[in-house]
């Protein structure tokens, strides 16, 4: 048939070929490796023509077409047996199932004619021939395949009527006399079925879980595995040694930033999970220390890394207690306790509005070695040798700063002398110096971005390690004596209300000086009162007592 045209004609059936030829690979282990050898796709026919109308099929001469419906009602089918029919040297194969009262199911028996679409009537001299390639089953086939699966009810939906009725009658024939019981429907187009199914399924206990005999009421926790519509209830354990399941375990690891101390990490975790085992590793970069929590969920904290990481072996229960681990992590840097066990008292005076009278209180030489620069910003700023020492040096301090820049420009370099860090972004230019935290740039714009980013690094840099405390609020005027000043261990208090004439000022005077007058023996608690009478002048012998912070 190689010299004799073949069409196929199915506007369905020319959809249907692009996704087999489009799904390739999606077919069996054959065809794959038929396409992988030649490179051929086999759904790419040859010989076969595809069509979706008698355009294109030649009047005369032979050739063979494929055409659908299958039961010659109407369509290209149709079409093509009205003008072949008449002729002896064409011919007919019906390939599938016929449905009665169809004219597929009447031009079987070879009629002597049969009536045109048109009206009138045809007459039949071609060649009938019916080959099923049907992929419906017999009562064979039924029966072995209800035989296997032994299901309690059985609904047959195709077929003619009278088929489907003997179907029926064969197989409750078949089953009366066993002990499966079953129930045969062949409903009508459109009848109801009902189908009753029990709701409980029962199931075999296996394993250590059978080695107690459960009374009325207990409970049975376990593993409830199905398999061929029967269950199996077994210990997680027992899953590998009575079932074909093999437990498998799942190994999680979590990388969460942090930049403080281990000891603050320490703390907040103890006091949410108690007591912590500690363990401590070293290695060439330096120290990791590792909690155990609960026996179940590690936190591992590396003093070179930015991050901890947390592992544990996953299930119900190691997935809350990680989930609370991680949790408390990333709240240590912003919770108030980690500001309160990490702050220090501040190293500078306190100044207040107020008019030229305000006196500021003396200063002990020891402070001024503690005083902090403060940006415009509020960020207590550390000097130079402070940042350099306490990150570990400059190419640390410098390594830091390109390390968090880098995915916010597109060239960040760090000169050989790791005090300088320049950025580009386009034709703009800005330059970090690593020692005093400046920016210097001519776009103004750039240069807020990058003093923005380089105000994170500074915090991150310093982070919770970094003891200062913040400067406190202005106090407001006093109005009652001139040219006194006292002084509270925790800071200036006071103030006036206008309906009360005293004041209550908490103090402490520490004063080594034997030769103190008479006056300041009043003062040698550490609270007095003081009323609005006017306050005694300082003694002489005072000035050798250090002034509170």
């Amino acid at each position: 048939l190689e010299n004799v045209p073949i069409f196929f004609i199915s506007s369905l059936g020319k959809k249907g070929m692009y996704l087999y030829e489009a799904y390739i690979m999606h077919m069996n282990q054959r065809i794959q490796r038929q396409f992988n050898r030649t490179g051929n796709n086999p759904f790419d026919f040859k010989y076969i023509k595809t069509r979706t109308n008698l355009a294109g099929v030649p009047e005369n001469g032979p050739c063979v077409v494929l055409a659908s419906p299958g039961m010659l009602q109407s369509g290209v089918s149709r079409q093509l047996l009205e003008r072949w029919a008449p002729r002896p040297e064409n011919g007919l194969i019906i390939t599938g199932y016929s449905v009665e009262g169809t004219l597929a199911r009447t031009i079987v028996n070879e009629p002597e004619s049969f009536p045109a679409l048109t009206g009138g009537t045809v007459p039949r001299r071609m060649t009938v021939k019916n080959i099923s390639f049907s992929a419906h089953v017999d009562y064979t086939q039924n029966s072995t395949f209800i035989d296997e699966l032994r299901a309690p009810y059985v609904v047959l939906v195709h077929g003619e009527a009278n088929a489907m009725l003997n179907l029926r009658s064969n197989l409750l024939d078949k089953y009366k006399d066993s002990d499966y019981e079953i129930q045969v429907f062949a409903p009508h187009n459109i009848d109801t079925v009902r189908l009753h199914f029990h709701g409980e399924k029962m199931a075999r206990v296996m394993g250590s879980l059978a080695s107690k005999v459960p009374r009325e009421g207990d409970w049975a926790a376990g593993v409830l595995v199905e398999k061929d519509f029967n269950y199996t209830l077994v210990n997680p354990v027992d899953l590998q040694e009575f079932t074909a399941v093999a437990p498998v375990v799942i190994e999680q690891q979590l990388q969460v930033p942090y930049a403080s101390t281990f000891t603050l990490l320490r703390h907040h975790l103890e006091q949410m999970f108690g007591r912590l085992e500690l363990a401590k590793e070293a290695s060439g970069s330096g120290k990791t220390h590792i909690l155990r929590i609960y026996d179940a969920i590690e936190v591992l904290h590396f003093s070179w890394k930015q991050h901890i990481e947390v592992e544990w072996q996953s299930n119900a229960m190691n997935d809350m207690v990680a989930d609370s681990v991680i949790a408390v992590i990333l709240n240590i840097e912003s919770s108030p306790a980690s500001v309160k066990l990490t702050q220090g008292v501040c190293g500078h005076s306190h100044s207040h509005n107020g008019d030229s009278s305000e006196q500021e209180l003396p200063e002990s030489p020891k402070q001024e070695t503690d005083l902090k620069p403060v940006s415009a910003s509020g960020l207590v700023l550390e000097t130079e040798r402070e940042i350099v020492t306490r990150a570990g040096g400059s190419a640390e301090v410098a390594a830091k700063l390109a390390a968090f820049m880098q995915n916010q420009f597109e060239l960040v370099e760090v000169s050989d002398d790791h005090k300088l860090v320049n950025v580009r972004l386009g034709n703009a230019s800005a330059s970090v110096h690593t020692c005093s935290m400046a920016v210097e740039s001519e776009n103004p714009l750039l240069k807020s971005r990058v003093s923005s980013i380089v105000a994170r690094v500074h915090r991150t840099l310093g982070s919770l390690n970094h003891r200062s405390e913040p400067l406190p609020e202005p106090e407001p005027e006093q109005e009652g004596p001139k040219d006194k000043d006292v002084a509270d261990a925790d800071g200036v208090s006071g103030g006036e209300d206008d309906n009360e004439k005293d004041i209550e000022i908490k103090i402490d005077v520490d004063s080594d000086n034997d030769d103190d007058d008479e006056d300041d023996d009043s003062l040698s608690e550490s609270e007095s009162i003081i009323s609005d009478q006017e306050a005694p002048e300082p003694s002489p012998t005072d000035e050798g007592a250090e002034a509170p912070a």
